[in-house]
């Protein structure tokens, strides 16, 4: 039995046909329909052809949609440490600027508050979305049928080309901190990187190569290390790495709390830095300068990108089709102390 019993008569024009009853009738989901209607691709042309006769026969009209609030939303998976507050801070500054309030939402480390946080931002009607948690298709696809405009910060994946995101040079910041320990001379070069499959530590990561290839030293998989990008990852990866015979006399970290587990792992063993270990981090967190020695590191512009997410989200609000969907803010290294020649 439909789950529309009112709609006695398909041509009834007393009773606005939904997406969802268009769906229902063709047999597929709510997310295909909203493709269909949006122009959108990856939909099979049979599905496609089978929604647009329903779409006809019924006289379905997108709805205008009604007036959003004078509120966005700021979408964190987890938010924890320094990290998430620069972030918070580049938004709040643009969001004041426009008078527009921030609704401020957390899924937790398992993400099971999601599907409740869909329906209750369909509810809301924000003006825009800005999101850290990584949205899935079928997440982004009910956004975009109630008229939601949204950008991701940082991807974590690759995204279809039509998802407006904001990230940094990822690559120029690993190349930049690999090739400023080439030139002080060090030659055994280890990586602490982030967990397999992150595009932006990936991009780090390749960056690192590239700057070895160029100074003509071997990449080495022996002292290239995967751990969370956490004090506790930085820390247990960094003591595998001192306690071998052949130990890097340089560490490159996929961000700055991986450095600072580094510093632990290298005091324990009695290991100075810089004078027999130079370390460099990646995001230039407040942590960076209060650390002993501070630290080296590459400044990502956090509060920046939160800021351009922000302006970009907001003008997609609007109705206003930025120049680029994809935005990347430069990256730059910020030498500090943690780093020096290797011991001879």
């Amino acid at each position: 039995m439909s789950r529309y019993p009112d709609r006695m008569d398909a041509g009834d024009a007393s009773t606005p046909v939904t997406i969802a009853y268009i769906a229902e009738s063709a047999g597929v989901s709510v997310p295909t329909v909203s493709k269909v209607i949006n122009g959108r691709s990856g939909v099979a042309a049979e599905t496609r052809a089978r929604v647009e006769a329903l779409i006809s026969e019924y006289g379905y009209r997108k709805p205008t949609p009604p007036n959003r609030t004078d509120l966005m939303e700021l979408v964190f998976e987890r938010l924890e440490h320094m990290w998430g507050t620069e972030i918070i801070h580049g938004v709040q500054r643009v969001a004041r600027k426009h008078h527009v309030g921030v609704v401020l939402t957390e899924f937790g480390p398992q993400g099971s508050a999601i599907r409740y946080w869909i329906d209750s931002a369909l509810e809301r009607r924000p003006a825009c979305v800005v999101t850290v948690a990584q949205l899935n298709q079928e997440q982004r696809d009910q956004l975009r049928a109630r008229g939601i405009p949204f950008v991701v910060f940082d991807p974590t994946r690759e995204l279809p080309d039509d998802v407006p995101f904001v990230g940094a040079t990822n690559w120029s910041g690993g190349r930049a901190a690999t090739r400023h320990l080439a030139e002080l001379g060090h030659r055994r070069i280890a990586m602490v990187g982030g967990p397999d499959g992150v595009l932006y530590c990936r991009a780090r990561l390749d960056g690192y190569r590239s700057a070895l290839d160029a100074a003509g030293l071997p990449y080495d998989a022996a002292v290239v290390a995967a751990a969370e990008l956490t004090v506790d990852g930085g820390q247990a990866a960094a003591a595998d790495l001192l306690r071998r015979p052949d130990r890097p006399t340089a560490v490159f970290t996929a961000n700055d709390l991986q450095a600072v587990g580094v510093y632990k792992a290298a005091r324990d063993l009695g290991l100075r830095i810089p004078a027999d270990l130079s370390v460099v981090g990646f995001d230039d967190l407040p942590v960076a300068t209060l650390v002993d020695p501070p630290l080296t590191t590459i400044h990502q512009p956090l509060v920046e990108m939160a800021a351009a997410a922000t302006e970009m989200a907001l003008a997609l609000g609007r109705g206003e089709r930025p120049p680029q969907l994809g935005i990347e803010l430069a990256t730059s290294l910020k030498v500090r102390e943690s780093t020096a020649p290797p011991p001879a």
